[in-house]
């Protein structure tokens, strides 16, 4: 097993800038830009089905999604738009750790 990396100055400023960063998408805003179904908008947010289409309810038996599910639509709405421009040896590890 190997020793975990140490984090210098360069990765607790990326940390902060990260969990400071508002990269979101609501639900609506990525349903009409991509022609997806309410299937695969759980399965880009790891949700149930019947969560996603909460989503899109109106009324007091809507659900709303939490900053984790914007932020996944957010990061698929950028994959989508820019994955041609991400270098090939990024897209291999992309899908070697999907696999």
């Amino acid at each position: 097993m190997q020793k975990p990396k140490t984090l210098g100055e360069r990765e607790l400023n990326l940390i902060t800038v990260y969990s400071d960063w508002e990269f979101s998408m609501t639900p609506n805003q990525f349903y009409a830009k991509w022609e997806v179904s309410y299937e695969q908008i759980a399965l880009i947010c790891c949700r149930s089905d019947s969560t996603v289409r909460g989503w899109f309810k109106q009324g007091k038996n809507r659900r709303y999604p939490n900053r984790n599910d914007l932020r996944h639509l957010a990061l698929m709405d950028f994959l989508l738009e820019h994955f041609e421009e991400i270098p090939e040896h990024l897209q291999r590890l992309f899908y070697s750790a999907s696999s």
